[in-house]
């Protein structure tokens, strides 16, 4: 009985170290970057580690994704629409963005994150004076502080949020109730983002 489960033992292990191990295309590029490396071909190197990159930053996109809500009822949603930009394009960057309607009424919804360009907005949202000089106004929605430039008036405008410092996430509407625009910021998974 010992000898058999010695022998299970030992075949599972070399059927284990010879079975060969399913790589992603990251690993794949980053392994072709520190092979071209090693042989001094340090652009080979670079385009293989900037495509590792933007393939990391795609799937990051596509798990931002998940974090939009579903369309409230009586709407429609368009599929997430999503762009992940090296750092070679404007210092980089991963944006999603769905479009929600009803009629003639829309909000969309937009997160921004991995963008050097997010610096400067968060500065807003740490100076309330800044905040509030392009006629924004400070609110708490969807439990999230946010810049606020709804007008009941125009029936539309924006709620800004910066969270963990990190993300820049907009709720635009246009010809929509402040309560539509506050369910829909509800909806994001902000949890997820801190």
């Amino acid at each position: 009985m010992l000898k058999r489960q010695l022998m299970t033992v030992v075949l599972f292990s070399l059927a284990t170290v010879f079975t060969p191990l399913h790589a992603d295309d990251v690993t794949d590029s980053i392994q072709e970057a520190s092979e071209a490396y090693a042989k001094g071909d340090n652009a080979k190197a670079i385009e293989s580690l900037n495509y590792a990159v933007q393939l990391i930053q795609q799937a990051k996109a596509k798990n931002l994704e998940q974090l939009l809500p579903q369309p409230l009822s009586g709407w429609t949603a368009n599929a997430a629409e999503s762009t992940a930009v090296g750092a070679a394009m404007f210092g980089g960057g991963i944006t999603v963005e769905k479009r929600y309607t009803k009629g003639d009424s829309s909000i969309s919804i937009q997160i921004v994150t991995d963008s050097p360009m997010l610096q400067g907005m968060m500065a807003l949202f740490a100076n309330p004076m800044f905040a509030t000089s392009s006629g924004g106004k400070l609110e708490k929605v969807a439990g999230q502080k946010a810049i606020s430039t709804y007008d009941a008036a125009n029936q539309g405008g924006d709620y800004q949020f910066a969270v963990a410092n990190q993300y820049m996430v907009t709720v635009k509407g246009e010809k929509v109730s402040a309560d539509e625009m506050a369910a829909y910021a509800e909806g994001i998974d902000f949890k997820k983002m801190e």
